[in-house]
């Protein structure tokens, strides 16, 4: 599977480059850059500890000019840490999705819409005072 022995020497800085390129790569092929969204790609041919910097690094992403995609609801990165099924991730998946838009994330892909929405409403008007 794509789990098995991901190896990078830094998983925050070669995925930026990948990503990086590939945007460039659309852009010389006539994509225009407001149809372009990063996605780090959470779970995919990362280890827990990869996910987890690159969560806590997105803002260099975010960086890039392009949205940032998120998407880490009920992944196994949750799950890893909470020992919880991927049923019982609600709580962690609302967190992450927290911590995805307070680190750049301006798309959140999640499962459980309305519970996700509200406590964004509430990180939101949080944010909103001065």
């Amino acid at each position: 599977t794509m789990q098995q022995n991901p190896d990078y020497d830094d998983v925050v800085d070669e995925v930026a480059t990948f990503l990086n390129k590939r945007a460039f790569a659309c852009l010389i092929s006539g994509i225009p850059q407001e149809h372009i969204i990063l996605d780090v790609g959470f779970g995919f041919g990362k280890t827990v500890e990869h996910n987890y910097q690159l969560l806590k690094h997105l803002n260099i992403f975010a960086k890039s000019g392009y949205p940032i995609l998120a998407g880490l609801s009920r992944k196994s990165m949750i799950g890893t840490v909470l020992d919880k099924p991927v049923e019982d991730r609600l709580i962690g998946s609302v967190a992450g999705a927290l911590l995805c838009v307070q680190n750049g994330a301006k798309i959140v892909r999640v499962h459980d819409v309305k519970e996700t929405a509200d406590a964004l409403k509430i990180w939101n008007a949080m944010n909103e005072v001065s």
